[in-house]
């Protein structure tokens, strides 16, 4: 059984979303970056526009459109800082 992640996604407002996740898939100022458990720990600034995508265990996915901010990776962790967040207007990837 594979570990989860535990994600937060934090607008500058609120917090978007919290929860357990299979994997995120967020698009940097170096390329798409995708997190799974036990990934090596990092920090990287999100691109202007771009889509933060939380696959959750049994196939479902979230996604939401972000601008600007920052993404923190750790072992067992994701938390998303965006400057702004809303839900993307399709779920289809960029």
């Amino acid at each position: 059984m594979a570990r989860q992640l535990h994600v937060e996604l934090v607008a500058v407002e609120e917090k978007v979303w919290s929860g357990d996740a299979d994997m995120v898939v967020a698009r940097t100022t170096e390329g798409e970056l995708g997190v799974l458990y036990g990934h090596t720990p990092l920090l990287g600034q999100l691109a202007e526009e771009g889509q933060v995508r939380i696959k959750q265990s049994g196939g479902s996915e979230i996604a939401y459109d972000v601008a600007g901010g920052f993404i923190s990776v750790t072992g067992t962790g994701v938390t998303v800082l965006a400057e702004s967040c809303a839900p993307a207007s399709s779920s289809a990837a960029h």
